[in-house]
């Protein structure tokens, strides 16, 4: 084929990801409030639009840095990862502007204003925020990274956000308005939170590795197995916890030294034992998947080596296996930081109870208080269990 043919075929963009978010980002930026004022907790508040609440010099380094992600999108003068590398240097700085211009205007607003009123954040702030971190993201996946190199990048990135908090930038902000008016309770419930999850993964653990390897080492009692879990997976959350109630309060009369340990009708007990039956099946499944994946040829190599059959579970299935056990984990445990939410419904505290608590006085900025931390957790959880897999890897294995 000719080359002026092969040149009229090239495509125009190279990452329709990228073009993608960025059309996002700067649609929601023009069509969506970027901020609210209002004047006290409960009143939703006026819009204001991005351009209203940046400063200008704010607006033209958004503008600048959007022109730049818009030319790492082409095929030219870039290319895909020219392009995906400016993405990783242009993508955080907007996302640094945008907290920093959110800030920079609750300050500037509430300046004059009276002391009830409030700012908080609006949809175009969280799209923004969203597109310019799957911005990053779809960069290292394109770039295959290697995970220490997006450890780091990660760590700068979040370091540059800690800095922002720690200068006081956020301070004006509802959130931060109503994480000052309740900050020993937010901190009390934050590591409930983390207690519950603790509490019910390390049981879960317990008795779902055991029963992997069962469903691995029994055929005939894989499908009751998966069967009775899949079951506790049918029942909604609330209403698992609900069913919980009852029996674990008639338990607790029955018996009162296990109501001295804490085993009552609300609290943490019927909360871990939901959790528990909810981590069941990802961890079972998981470690079946994990053993069965295990080459026949290398067990027969081992046991030709002359090791018990206890060496090579030990020595050989468990760590080829520990990847995909490890897989699970991650799983259960993103799943289990958002179930315990839904656990302050039954008095076991944790972050769900600012969630609920906002909810029954129609403030948004206190719901946002539960589930902005209850999200970074799981993603910081996600990633931490990410790295473990990986390191977990035997060498040469992808």
């Amino acid at each position: 084929m000719p080359a002026v043919f092969r040149h009229a075929d090239r495509r125009l963009v190279a990452n329709r990801v990228l073009a993608t978010l960025l059309v996002a980002a700067v649609a929601g930026s023009l069509l969506l409030p970027f901020a609210a004022m209002a004047p006290n907790r409960l009143v939703s508040g006026e819009s204001v639009a991005l351009v209203a609440a940046l400063s200008p010099w704010q607006t033209l380094v958004l503008l600048g840095l959007a022109l730049v992600l818009g030319v790492a999108c082409l095929a030219r003068p870039l290319g895909e990862h020219r392009g995906a590398r400016t993405a990783l240097i242009a993508a955080p700085l907007a996302l640094l502007v945008v907290l920093y211009g959110l800030g920079d205007y609750a300050t500037r607003a509430l300046a004059d204003a009276s002391p009830a009123a409030r700012v908080s954040q609006g949809a175009a702030f969280w799209v923004a925020v969203f597109c310019c971190a799957l911005m990053m993201v779809d960069a290292f996946q394109r770039l295959r990274t290697p995970l220490w190199l997006c450890s780091i990048y990660a760590l700068v990135v979040l370091g540059g956000i800690v800095a922002l908090f720690a200068a006081g930038t956020f301070d004006a902000l509802a959130i931060m308005q109503e994480y000052f008016n309740i900050e020993d309770a937010f901190a009390a419930q934050f590591v409930t939170h983390l207690v519950l999850v603790g509490l019910a993964l390390g049981p879960a653990l317990v008795v779902g590795l055991p029963l992997g390897l069962l469903a691995h080492r029994r055929p005939g009692a894989r499908g009751p197995l998966f069967g009775v879990l899949n079951f506790f997976q049918t029942i909604p959350s609330i209403a698992l916890f609900a069913l919980l109630v009852t029996p674990l309060s008639r338990l607790g009369d029955a018996l009162p030294w296990l109501r001295e340990w804490g085993v009552s009708g609300i609290g943490a007990a019927p909360a871990i034992i939901a959790l528990i039956m909810y981590s069941l099946l990802p961890i079972v499944r998981n470690t079946h998947a994990g053993f069965a994946g295990v080459a026949p040829a290398t067990l027969e190599a081992a046991s030709g080596m002359g090791m018990t059959a206890t060496q090579v579970l030990w020595r050989v299935e468990i760590p080829l296996a520990l990847p995909v056990i490890l897989s699970g984990l991650r799983i259960v445990t993103v799943q289990a930081i958002g179930l315990t939410v839904v656990a302050a419904l039954i008095g076991a505290g944790g972050l769900g109870a600012f969630i609920f608590q906002g909810l029954g006085q129609y403030a948004i900025d206190l719901v946002l208080l539960g589930a902005v931390p209850t999200i970074a957790l799981a993603v910081v959880a996600d990633f931490l269990l990410q790295i473990l897999v990986t390191v977990s890897r035997p060498a040469g294995a992808r």
